[in-house]
């Protein structure tokens, strides 16, 4: 399986646990970096909240499917303050969920 995934100015590694943007390590709980991850390996593809939980979170999650919109909220804020990423984004698609845009 594969266990980094790499952006410009982006390293994901899920083997180490570790988020590197822009040059800087970034602190993540393991879900947040888990969600980072999973986006970043389907760029452009836009999933549902719902389809984030099944595979973020697992089948037998029986919390809020808000609980993803606060984690985007989060990894967006750690991103950001680690500089400008002109190349990708996590977007919000209205009405249907969320996408890592690259350029």
């Amino acid at each position: 399986p594969v266990d980094a995934v790499d952006h410009p100015r982006l390293r994901v590694d899920k083997s180490r646990y570790s988020v590197l943007a822009c040059g800087k390590e970034i602190e993540m709980p393991p879900k947040e970096l888990e969600l980072l991850f999973f986006l970043a390996t389907h760029p452009n593809r836009v999933f549902t909240r719902e389809q984030l939980l099944e595979n973020v979170w697992g089948y037998d999650f029986f919390g809020e499917s808000r609980t993803v919109d606060v984690h985007i909220k989060r990894i967006r804020e750690k991103l950001d303050d680690a500089g400008e990423h002109p190349d990708w984004q996590i977007k919000t698609v209205w009405g249907v969920g969320y996408k890592f845009e690259t350029r």
